[in-house]
């Protein structure tokens, strides 16, 4: 299962997972905080780090590399984690690397840890693209197909099979290869002519705008429970008239017999109202709603639901402590209106990529607290996850500062027919199960979106996006589900089943470039043929042009700042007047210049930022930071110092 490639098949660069990834969906995911009865340790920092450049990509595996050091087996490079590994190094070939990579990291594991009986210990990846094989100690720990989330595995057992050594040695595997029952798909392509190739070449090709990043693009962290612990919470938020509903489920393992408090806690750190049960409806008088930044004077207000564990078992007794944030809000879709709190909600908002210089999409505090700044500048109040789901601490970042996210799985690029197979379709299913998993408690996500832009006219795209919708509903009855279609409505087979249309056009770019007179016509015949075909409101996910940094013309010609100005007021003139109708909101393509693969409709990468890759304005982020606070302002429900933006 873990051979590499061999012609005319890339394909077992990815190998079928084993029974032991299939165990994963059955515990909860519960993000790693400390308290005082759990502890952290992150891994992050310096990792040695291998590519694996044998023709195969198999001589790690027939070498057994995580049978020793890896220093032993061969030479060794220092890789940042997070990072992806393409920018860090001058190594060309590292940055387009297809196959396995390797790294390693020594870690002192805490004494008290391995000598406690009743603590567990937990090995955690955040995120690693795509395919990932983990041992500890050179014995396989666990293994997990997919990018953009979490996976873990509980090592306390191994630690305490040699009692002697705190060392414990971690050896990740990691495959960035996509074919066309991954998540997003691609394929392998040989080139056989030895006149132009030599031998073994081979390229991915993908269908998708952005660079295949790869690499541990998370932190890798042990944590610690107890053996008796909180595995999952679920909560699930309404009010009626001032008095919140907060109903929760607490699920437990390690133990039968169990006492429990769980309690809800305000932001000044009163009590508010508390219950001995693991399941139930805790009623919060005067309650404190969540609200979307720029649409409250208090955005993002935040409880604290803390559950406190005991348990006892014939010669141990336990407790467990974890406290999970809980914002209260309802989310309901009408023919046209996105209600949040029973209040109509417009989305002026971004799309965004994981993407910076250097890191590519390795997570970086800076960065996501530069980017939130910025977003808060712009007056933006949501943004899209296109197009793969982001750091569970963006999205607690969201939260707090009351960002309403639309949560997007991997599904992008979606357009071979075999891509809708039935191992597309369980794969794609078992991904939406992660991705609910880990996010449903959050506030800030109002909205699941299954896919982007896939090949919907295909025949068995209909029954493939009804499944996953379907599905999606089941795991989350709370919030609407979408996914992102373009502009050719005739061609679409999921939109009967989703509640929100969400559509990406570029006229005047992709299409009929160079002529700005069509996009007002053009978009108004989208929105009518989408709306009066379905009846449900509409967000316009897309939109936008290139724009390379300080190029200018007048008259405006395609890639200059004013270019880009007039598609966008061309558009924002026709969403004026939808939005007065079933327009719900505004996400303009992209928040930054993001990387892409090399090509010849590529200067360096996706120009269609209002802010470069180094987060600095372009001409368009002025004409939309008008705007939005326009539109907030419009609400009249806003404090007066952000009535004047320029202070804020």
């Amino acid at each position: 299962a873990v051979e590499g490639p061999r012609e005319p098949i890339l394909l077992d660069l990815a190998p079928t997972p084993s029974a032991l990834a299939g165990i994963l969906l059955d515990s909860g995911m519960l993000f790693p905080q400390e308290s005082s009865s759990r502890e952290v340790k992150e891994l992050n920092g310096l990792w040695a780090f291998r590519a694996d450049r044998s023709p195969t990509r198999n001589q790690g595996f027939q070498r057994a590399w995580y049978k020793s050091r890896l220093a032993e087996t061969g030479p060794v490079i220092d890789i940042p984690v997070p990072s992806s590994y393409n920018d860090v190094t001058q190594d060309p070939n590292l940055r387009d690397f297809i196959g396995w990579v390797w790294y390693e990291r020594e870690v002192v594991v805490p004494a008290r840890w391995i000598s406690d009986g009743k603590t567990r210990v937990v090995l955690r990846v955040e995120s690693a693209h795509y395919y990932s094989i983990v041992w500890v100690n050179g014995v396989k720990v666990t293994e997990h197909e997919g990018g953009h989330l979490p996976f873990e595995a509980d090592i306390d057992g191994l630690l305490r099979e040699d009692p002697t050594t705190t060392t414990c040695r971690i050896t990740i595997a990691v495959n960035n290869t996509l074919d066309l029952h991954t998540l997003p798909p691609g394929s392998i392509q040989y080139m056989k002519d030895r006149t132009m190739y030599p031998e073994g070449f081979f390229v991915q090709n993908t269908n998708f705008d952005f660079f295949n990043y790869a690499g541990i693009h998370r932190s890798v962290l042990l944590y610690t429970t107890p053996k008796a612990y909180v595995d999952d919470i679920t909560v699930v938020t309404d009010f009626l008239d001032s008095t919140g509903l907060v109903r929760y489920n607490v699920s437990i393992q390690g133990a039968t017999l169990v006492t429990l408090k769980v309690t809800l806690i305000d932001k000044d750190g009163h009590c508010v109202v508390s219950s001995n049960d693991t399941s139930g409806v805790l009623k919060v008088v005067d309650v404190k709603l969540w609200w979307p930044y720029l649409m409250h004077e208090n955005p993002g207000y935040l409880y604290s639901l803390e559950v406190r564990l005991n348990a006892a078992d014939g010669t141990s007794t336990y407790e467990d402590v974890y406290s999970l944030p809980v914002g209260i809000r309802t989310v309901k879709v009408t023919k046209n209106q996105f209600l949040i709190n029973n209040k109509p909600f417009y989305f002026h908002g971004v799309n965004k990529h994981e993407d910076s210089d250097i890191r590519g999409k390795g997570f970086d505090w800076p960065l996501v607290v530069k980017d939130f700044n910025l977003m808060k500048w712009l007056g933006a109040n949501s943004f899209r996850t296109s197009h793969y789901p982001y750091a569970e601490e963006i999205l607690q970042m969201c939260d707090r500062h009351g960002i309403v996210v639309i949560d997007e799985s991997p599904g992008v690029g979606i357009k071979d027919i075999r891509s809708f197979e039935n191992a597309s379709l369980t794969h794609h299913l078992e991904v939406m199960d992660e991705l609910v998993r880990r996010d449903k408690n959050h506030p800030s996500v109002v909205m699941w979106s299954v896919a982007n832009e896939p090949a919907a006219e295909m025949p068995p795209a209909g029954f493939y996006f009804q499944m996953l919708i379907k599905h999606t509903k089941v795991l989350d009855p709370t919030r609407p589900v979408t996914f992102i279609t373009d502009s050719n409505y005739a061609r679409d087979k999921g939109a009967p089943y989703v509640d929100v249309i969400c559509v990406n056009s570029y006229f005047s770019w992709y299409h009929d470039p160079g002529h700005l007179e069509v996009i007002q016509i053009q978009l108004n015949t989208q929105f009518e043929n989408w709306y009066g075909k379905y009846q449900k409101p509409i967000i316009q996910s897309e939109y936008g042009a290139d724009a390379a940094p300080g190029f200018h013309s007048d008259p405006p010609v395609m890639f200059t700042e004013e270019y880009q100005k007039l598609v966008l007021r061309d558009y924002h003139s026709v969403f004026d007047q939808k939005r007065k109708l079933y327009v719900v909101g505004e996400l303009i393509w992209n928040f930054a210049d993001f990387m892409t693969t090399q090509g010849v409709t590529r200067m360096v990468g996706n120009k269609k930022g209002i802010f470069t890759r180094q987060r600095q304005p372009k001409e368009a982020a002025f004409i939309l930071k008008e705007r939005y606070w326009r539109l907030a302002n419009e609400t009249g429900r806003l404090p007066l110092w952000t009535k004047y933006p320029c202070s804020h």
